[in-house]
């Protein structure tokens, strides 16, 4: 199982403690009772760090006329929990985690936290294996995509709901309101669907946050306040 998931990887470890330790939670660890049964919590540490220098380095050469600001939300965004997860499930990695029982039984090769976690630990393991090129290789496979797919006027990255109340405040408004409607789907792909409040003004967005569905309603309510007063 360990090769058919390298192949997937695109990586073979030389030191094969490295990928095993990188693959266990600490479940499986405290469950085996053997203090050689090293869990991976260190490797998230040190694979968030490789993670963050190599994306950041990705965008910082892909939008090297952005502030700051967007090249740290759009960072953020790349390598948030939902994320890291998507990118472990095309790998397979939750089906080769090793778990504890009671994890196991509560659905832990699912979990966003449990697979972005363990996509962080397998980047320490490849980095602590053969180095840096290596870990950066499988980061650019992961993510340069989605990089140069981004669009700089992104909805993720602008802030809609700060303009959208700066609209209300200056227009002798209401201060929006958000409210969700609904939310659809399992927890590990849940949408998310938020009506936002203005006046006069109602509109809805979904998204797989709250967040994103607030910062959708919020763009929408924008663009109809600017329709109405356009033709007015």
């Amino acid at each position: 199982m360990e090769s058919d998931f390298e192949q997937r990887l695109g990586y073979t470890f030389q030191q094969r403690e490295l990928l095993r330790r990188a693959l266990t939670h600490k479940s499986y660890s405290h469950e085996a009772k053997d203090d050689a049964v090293r869990h991976n919590e260190t490797f998230e540490f040190l694979g968030d760090s490789v993670l963050g220098f190599i994306v950041g380095d990705l965008l910082f050469h892909q939008f090297p006329d952005l502030d700051e600001g967007a090249l740290s939300k759009m960072k953020a965004f790349l390598v948030s929990a939902p994320s890291l997860a998507k990118k472990a499930r095309g790998y397979g990695m939750g089906e080769v985690m090793l778990l504890g029982v009671g994890e196991e039984k509560t659905g832990g090769r699912k979990k966003d936290s449990l697979l972005a976690n363990l996509f962080e630990a397998i980047v320490a393991g490849i980095y602590l294996d053969g180095g840096i090129e290596p870990a950066r290789q499988l980061i650019e496979r992961s993510f340069l995509d989605d990089i140069r797919s981004i669009d700089e006027q992104d909805l993720l990255f602008q802030d809609y709901k700060t303009a959208l109340q700066e609209l209300a405040q200056g227009n002798g408004l209401q201060l929006p309101e958000y409210n969700v409607v609904a939310e659809v789907g399992p927890d590990h792909d849940k949408t998310f669907v938020i009506e936002v409040k203005v006046g006069s003004l109602t509109a809805r967005g979904e998204g797989s946050s709250k967040k994103e569905a607030q910062q959708q309603a919020a763009r929408l309510a924008m663009r109809e306040y600017d329709a109405r007063h356009s033709s007015s």
